[in-house]
């Protein structure tokens, strides 16, 4: 992918540019990135200027910037790898960008030579010492599991590489009349269905936007998400108030492709203008938060527990492969935690 970066003065401010042709992985993979924005007057996305993100881009200073001749060809060998398995794009990216950081900072040790230790270094000498983000840190650990299961003659014992502890962030919830409030304040039919959709089905960003009319069996009240995260299919219940949202939609804008298509016939629906409708919502909801449309999700999800659904039908719902992370709703369910009295007021 043909990209170029470099740090910027910007209204005050240093940051790191970044210039590519217009590419809607790239574009989806950056706007995930702490503080991103678009410039219109640099034609140019940029983000924080922090060591995380001059090492995402290639302009960490503290270290020559390419792997050993080994080291290169092994990466590439990495990416068939991944990519015989069926790995998206974007996780290949991810993964073979995390290698290429650990190659790099061992780019005079063979692989072979490559141990257990030599991972427990590079953690406190280089992620730690640039204070790297703990998840940044398990995406080297993923791609130095995966890694070394391709070599054949290696010293890591993969099962002994450990993880960073996970820290214990809860989801963003909005509350049912917050969720209301957001809906309600937009008058564009296609822009009042997108986001009602979403919360009514606890969708991603990405799932919303690859839905075609085929996915809705109105029949049988059920929505089809396929191919979503992790490659799986799923099925969602969906209600007769959304069908007859979605059928006053398709009257009024008659998609062709997509359930949600762009300015032009057959394009899907862009990732920042679907960001846009909800900016342009919550401000006219008064709504004074910092929310995104994975808050949406969250919110889907700890409504259906505080209704008295089962969380493994939750799980089901999100798509999710491990009970343990639907479980982090239980945190911020407030239904049971509202009901405790405090001892203060006995006082």
């Amino acid at each position: 992918m043909d990209w170029s970066a470099k740090i910027i003065s910007h209204k005050g401010s240093k940051r790191i540019a970044v210039y590519f042709e217009k590419n809607a992985d790239l574009i989806a993979r950056i706007k995930l990135i702490n503080g991103s924005r678009w410039s219109q007057s640099l034609v140019a996305w940029h983000l924080p200027d922090t060591d995380e993100n001059r090492e995402r881009f290639g302009l960490a200073p503290h270290y020559q910037s390419i792997p050993s001749a080994e080291g290169i060809e092994n990466i590439e060998k990495f990416k068939q790898w991944l990519r015989s398995k069926r790995y998206s794009e974007s996780t290949l990216t991810t993964y073979s960008e995390a290698l290429k950081s650990f190659l790099i900072f061992y780019r005079e040790k063979p692989i072979a030579e490559i141990t257990n230790d030599d991972v427990i270094v590079y953690n406190n000498e280089y992620i730690l010492k640039n204070n790297l983000s703990a998840s940044f840190q398990n995406q080297i650990v993923n791609a130095l599991k995966l890694f070394f299961q391709t070599i054949r003659e290696t010293k890591i014992e993969i099962d002994k590489i450990h993880r960073p502890k996970r820290s214990k962030v809860l989801p963003n919830v909005l509350s049912k009349e917050e969720v209301k409030a957001i809906i309600e304040a937009l008058t564009n039919v296609k822009h009042k269905t997108m986001l009602s959709l979403i919360y009514a089905c606890g969708l991603r960003r990405s799932e919303l936007l690859n839905l075609t009319f085929k996915d809705i069996q109105s029949d049988r009240k059920l929505l089809f998400i396929k191919q979503s995260k992790g490659k799986k299919d799923r099925i969602v219940p969906i209600s007769d108030k959304i069908i007859e949202m979605l059928r006053d939609y398709y009257k009024q804008y008659l998609p062709k492709t997509w359930l949600f298509e762009g300015q032009r016939e057959n394009t899907k629906y862009s990732d920042r203008s679907l960001e846009e409708v909800l900016k342009k919502s919550i401000r006219l909801a008064g709504i004074n938060k910092p929310v995104s449309l994975h808050w949406l999700r969250h919110s889907y999800a700890t409504h259906l527990l505080e209704s008295g659904t089962d969380l493994r039908y939750i799980q089901e719902l999100l798509g999710h492969s491990s009970s343990k992370t639907t479980e982090i709703y239980t945190h911020v369910s407030t239904k049971n935690i509202q009901n405790i009295k405090s001892p203060f007021d006995d006082l």
